[in-house]
Order: structure tokens, then C-alpha cells, then sequence
């Protein structure tokens, strides 16, 4: 690529930030559709977030991703909040025009896509979800939003589970649990749609989250990582006949939504999906 005085620069924002997977595939994105423009890591720490979101202005860098930590802290940072953003109170996405910041959340409408692309409804569903953390705020405000009909909301820690249930509950009848013996179970078995958004199963020997034998076969199973390709949670579900999905494709469109907010153009999401699996799979 050549990069001259007319080459538009995006990047994102993280603590660290070399693990981050978003400039292979931003960068693919620019490339397939002509664009030129230059992603590229900003490793920012918290003490320098401020200073950080400032320069975007002053170098008119024309759009950012946010990573962990910052992704609650951006949202004073900016002068505008998306719906989304401001519901969640997290930003993942912001774009500059002309010194004017607004900031977005991709992850939950990402999520959705995800689903959807593999042909999984979630309205009128019931939705059992375990985790508390700002993924499963993302993916239960997205399971809400998109029409469930009760969403069980399990985690080991209850006072955490309480707080974001009360949060979700703006958008829709959410259920709150303790992770105890036999509740998840009951709950697991009378579902449509399961989905771990925590990061057990992401490590070899990590506890089960529940007695999988329970799963039934028409379930949908969702576990938000993508690495491995199927966590010991995915593989029980498969083996049951169920539909099962993995994180990529709300990796995938996540950075799908935040490219086309940026550029205004449709994202070339099988090229996207296509260099990522490449990264992660070989």
C-alpha cells in the first residue's frame, strides 16, 4: 500500500493492545474496497486516555476503536454518546468529524448479526445467559432488543448479576440467578437459546459451567469466544445435535458496524471474517 498525504488514519485505542486483532482486519476491509486509509495500535494508558482522545482531534484521525480498559471511561471523553453507547455506558467505536466525537457500541448490534447470519431469531425466545460483565451487558441488551421473551441471567457472583440485571431490565424481563447446583440446569433445560459470555472454557481445565448432559438438541448454544474455535461447552452442545456458535462472528461484525459507520460504504464482512480466521486458525 502507499500511504501519502492523503491517506486517512483510524486506529485503535487499548492497555494493551498487541494482541488486538481489529488492524489485520480493518485493514483488509480498506484494502478490498479501495479506501485509502491506514489502521493502526495505539497502545494509551489509562493515566493518558484524556491526552489520548484529544490528539484524535489535533492529528484528525478520522476514527477509533476502544479496547479494554477504556471503554467506559471514553464515554465522558466524547461529545456525543449512539443510543447504544450511552444505554451501556461503554463505547467500543468513535468517529471524528470535523473535531466532533461521537461514540458507538457495535458489540451488542454485532452480536445480533452474528445470530441472525447463522439463521438463529432470538424474538419471542427464552434466553438463558451466563456472566456479568460488560459482554454479557452488550449481548443481554442485544438479546432484549432483539425481541426475547425472558432472559435468565445466571453468575457466581450475585450482587454483580443483580446490578446488571437491573440495568437490562429497562429493555425487558430479565431473571437473576445465583450459579448454584440445579438452577442452571432447570433453567438450561427449558430453553431456546443458551449463551456464555464468560471466559470459561477459554482455558484447557477450566470447571464446566453447568452439567452439560442436560442440553437438548433443538437448543441454540452461543459462547462468545472464538479461541478455541469450539469450547468444551460448543463441543457437549454439537454433540447433541444442537446449532452452535462461537464469538467470531460478533468479532466479525462488530468491526463489520464500525467500519461502516466511519466510511458510510457496506463492509466486506467474508473478507474480514476470511483474514481473521487465518490469524486465529491458521
Amino acid at each position: 500500500m502507499k500511504i501519502t498525504g492523503k491517506t486517512s488514519v483510524y486506529g485503535i485505542f487499548g492497555f494493551p493492545v498487541k494482541h488486538s486483532l481489529s488492524p489485520l482486519m480493518q485493514t483488509a476491509a480498506f484494502q478490498h474496497c479501495g479506501i485509502d486509509a491506514v489502521y493502526v495500535p495505539f497502545e494509551v494508558s489509562p493515566e493518558a486516555l484524556k491526552d489520548g482522545i484529544k490528539g484524535i482531534k489535533a492529528l484528525n484521525v478520522k476514527g477509533i476503536n476502544v479496547t479494554v480498559p477504556h471503554k467506559e471511561k471514553v464515554c465522558e471523553l466524547v461529545d456525543y454518546l449512539s443510543e447504544d453507547a450511552e444505554f451501556l455506558g461503554a463505547t467500543n467505536t468513535v468517529k471524528n468529524e470535523n473535531g466532533v466525537l461521537t461514540g458507538y457500541n457495535t458489540d451488542a448490534e454485532g452480536f445480533l448479526r452474528s445470530l441472525l447470519e447463522e439463521g438463529t431469531n432470538v424474538e419471542g425466545k427464552k434466553v438463558v445467559m451466563f456472566g456479568a460483565g460488560g459482554a454479557a451487558r452488550a449481548v443481554g441488551y442485544a438479546l432484549l432488543k432483539g425481541g426475547a421473551k425472558v432472559l435468565h441471567l445466571i453468575n457466581r457472583n450475585f450482587q454483580r448479576a443483580k446490578e446488571v440485571g437491573e440495568l437490562l431490565s429497562k429493555r425487558g424481563n430479565v431473571l437473576v440467578y445465583p450459579l448454584k447446583e440445579n438452577t442452571a440446569e432447570s433453567l438450561v433445560e427449558d430453553a431456546d437459546i443458551v449463551v456464555n459470555t464468560t471466559s470459561v472454557g477459554m482455558k484447557e481445565g477450566d470447571p464446566k459451567l453447568f452439567d452439560y448432559s442436560v442440553i437438548k438438541g433443538e437448543t441454540v448454544v452461543v459462547d462468545i469466544i472464538y479461541n478455541p474455535p469450539l469450547t468444551p461447552l460448543l463441543k457437549a452442545a454439537k454433540e447433541k445435535g444442537c446449532k452452535v456458535v462461537n464469538g467470531l462472528g460478533m468479532l466479525v461484525h462488530q468491526g463489520a458496524i464500525a467500519f461502516e459507520i466511519w466510511t458510510g460504504k457496506k463492509a466486506p464482512v467474508d473478507v474480514m471474517r476470511k483474514v481473521l480466521e487465518e490469524a486465529l486458525y491458521g
